[in-house]
């Protein structure tokens, strides 16, 4: 499966960037009946978009790095329903790294949802913390140093 699938930047305000926002929304936001506000995504302008699409140009996954100096923190990642334990998480997130590392970022640090959390630990990603709230979720502090 995911060989058909390609990894690459999404540029913001594009038709690309709706249907990632479309599938952020239906992924991330309307389990826990949460919708964005134009505020949310305005604050987004100065991060890396990243998307999975197939080749017919469907967008099946995407995640936000938002700088931070050295680091970045990798937010709001999805892969639509449908595509999901098909290896497309992982290639996704690999790529994120390879794309960190080519900008000269060292760190990956992220929050997980209790339940991605050993999705992440396959990668190499470790816990720093204690388990936190939130969106009303359990989440842990999780990081990756990309040297």
């Amino acid at each position: 499966m995911n060989n058909r699938v390609i990894c690459c930047p999404i540029a913001f305000a594009t038709p690309d960037m709706n249907e990632a926002l479309a599938l952020r929304t239906e992924i991330l936001r309307k389990p826990l009946h949460l919708e964005f506000k134009s505020e949310d995504i305005s604050e987004e302008w100065d991060s890396y978009h990243l998307g999975a699409f197939l080749s017919n140009g469907f967008v099946v996954g995407v995640l936000i790095l938002k700088p931070i100096e050295e680091r970045v923190k990798m937010r709001q990642v999805a892969i639509h329903s449908d595509f999901q334990k098909k290896g497309i998480g992982v290639k996704l997130v690999q790529y994120s790294e390879s794309f960190a590392r080519h900008f000269g970022f060292t760190k990956i640090e992220l929050h997980a949802r209790l339940s991605a959390v050993p999705f992440y630990q396959k990668l190499n990603y470790k816990i720093k913390g204690k388990m936190f709230k939130e969106v009303g979720l359990d989440h842990y502090f999780m990081e990756k140093n990309l040297k």
